[in-house]
């Protein structure tokens, strides 16, 4: 189904890479979840992992959060299909853990945005799922 498009695409960027990321980096879990309509989709899609509507998607990142001491999104490289409410971004997510050992990714994600907030979220992520 495509939706109607209402962000511009300087809109898309900030939603997709300062607002969501700038959250989720902050663990700012409301903020994050704000991002998000009631029943969105959210897939891992190089483990097959989905996380259906904002509780599955909340419970994902309370298990993100805690798992690492910081969280780094930067380096975007943007894609996006303004006429159709459509985003992609290329970027490097660097997790610290509480022991200091350090996982970098390399991962792209895919957003489909529907009244100014996410409906479909599909990662494509260069190592081991970190989003559970």
């Amino acid at each position: 189904m495509q939706y109607e498009p209402g962000l511009s695409r300087d809109a898309l960027i900030e939603l997709a890479t300062r607002t969501y990321f700038g959250n989720v980096d902050a663990k700012n879990m409301e903020g994050a979840l704000a991002c998000f309509h009631e029943e969105a989709l959210f897939c891992v899609q190089t483990s097959f992992t989905r996380h259906a509507g904002k509780p599955a998607i909340r419970r994902m990142f309370e298990d993100f959060f805690g798992a690492y001491e910081t969280i780094v999104h930067k380096d975007f490289t943007c894609t996006v299909d303004e006429a159709n409410g459509r985003i992609a971004a290329s970027f490097e997510a660097v997790l610290t853990a509480a022991d200091g050992s350090v996982t970098r990714l390399n991962n792209t994600n895919f957003w489909r945005i529907r009244d100014g907030k996410f409906q479909e979220v599909y990662v494509y992520m260069s190592g081991a799922n970190v989003l559970v």
